[in-house]
């Protein structure tokens, strides 16, 4: 007898109203795809200057807090982690039970791009 198994993500998946499925794909996706998940909208200046509403999110651009306890505030990415999902940004963190300060994990949705880091030419084209 031959068993059949789901595959774990599949390039041909189109959509599904069952969120077990939408997260399935979301985790099981290759990192190739993850990174495209690492959008964050523009600002309404930036969305003027470069005609896109969202931009992937890289390490060293200035951000605004949208959602959670940190609303509000503005700060600078530090650290992007593409395989959970999460981007790290400097005026988001909490003292743990030790006291020390450690950075709090925000997903991209929840962030407004303000001022895009140009370091890299290739950026510059996107």
């Amino acid at each position: 007898m031959v068993k059949m198994y789901a595959t774990k993500w599949s390039r041909s998946w189109n959509t599904s109203k069952k969120p077990k499925k939408q997260r399935k794909y979301v985790y099981n996706a290759p990192l190739h795809i993850k990174r495209k998940m690492l959008k964050a909208p523009l600002s309404k200046e930036l969305k003027e200057k470069y005609g896109r509403n969202a931009l992937v999110i890289r390490k060293g651009d200035k951000v605004k807090i949208m959602r959670g306890d940190f609303k509000g505030q503005v700060g600078e990415v530090i650290k992007v982690n593409t395989k959970a999902l999460r981007v790290y940004v400097d005026v988001a963190k909490r003292k743990n039970l030790k006291g020390e300060e450690k950075h709090i994990p925000l997903h991209p949705s929840n962030l407004m791009i303000l001022e895009l880091n140009l370091e890299d030419n290739k950026r510059i084209k996107q």
